[in-house]
């Protein structure tokens, strides 16, 4: 999808967003969306266009690393139940407990008996949550290995993505179908009602972002109304120049050589 025909169309359901957003905050609702899918798949690209119209005081991202010594003997939703929404709040998950079902089990970083616990546990889990009045939703981002191997490949020869490629992305570059199966594993068996999963193709990111975003506003219909709009009065007297103290103001950093380069 070009570039001017994604940022067309999604200019719309940032309004959208930002009016769901209204509704969450002025009657106190607590929304969390999940995020999984394989490496490259375009979680963060995805969060990223959810908030950036958004209200960030009232919009959080959760992307936890790996359990500290002290965080691997607590309960395994401990450390992400302690994330979860307060009153007018929406919580972004990019990735989430599910990480036991996908990398932890298909890198052998739990045993095949906290898999199958977790698989029993994790709808108990968001059946007390959702009982408490939070509302979840989930989502897998899908893409095709021949893709992901090109962003892959676009991330290594990228430094400024390079951050973006871990060790153990590299490593599970082989694991592919393992995934796959680990995933339908996953689905079949905390695919609820009240925390439904839902598929987006993501072999086109910017297509993937707005089926996603459009998605999730027809799953959570309710909106406040716009905010009205706003008529500043005129000021009184002449508009006035900044006054800083001498000796603060930095010397200019960016050369004309380096906005010429651009």
């Amino acid at each position: 999808m070009k570039r001017k025909d994604y940022e067309k169309a999604i200019e719309p359901l940032y309004t959208e967003l930002i009016n769901l957003q209204r509704w969450i905050v002025e009657t106190g609702q607590r929304v969390v969306v999940v995020f999984e899918g394989r490496d490259a798949a375009g979680k963060g690209g995805v969060i990223k266009a959810i908030e950036a119209k958004l209200n960030n005081r009232h919009v959080r991202t959760v992307a936890l690393p790996k359990p500290n010594d002290r965080e691997s003997t607590q309960w395994y939703f401990q450390r992400y139940a302690s994330q979860l929404p307060s009153a007018g709040e929406l919580v972004l998950f990019d990735r989430s407990w599910y990480n036991r079902a996908g990398v932890e089990t298909v890198m052998g970083f739990c045993t095949e008996e906290q898999h199958d616990q977790f698989l029993s546990d994790c709808p108990v889990f968001e059946r007390l949550i959702t009982n408490d009045g939070l509302i979840l939703l989930k989502y897998w981002l899908s893409v095709d290995q021949e893709e992901q191997e090109e962003r892959f490949q676009e991330r290594a020869e990228d430094p400024t993505k390079r951050w973006k490629l871990s060790p153990i992305d590299i490593k599970a570059r082989e694991q592919y179908e393992a995934y796959g199966k680990a995933r339908d594993t996953m689905l079949k068996s905390t695919h609820t009602e009240y925390a439904p999963w839902f598929v987006v193709d993501f072999n086109d990111q910017k297509r993937g972002r707005l089926n996603l975003i459009a998605h999730l506003l027809k799953h959570l219909p309710k909106r406040q109304p716009a905010a009205p709009a706003i008529e500043l009065p005129t000021l009184t007297g002449k508009p006035m120049k900044e006054r800083i103290p001498d000796g603060f103001l930095i010397e200019e950093a960016y050369s004309e050589a380096e906005k010429q380069d651009e």
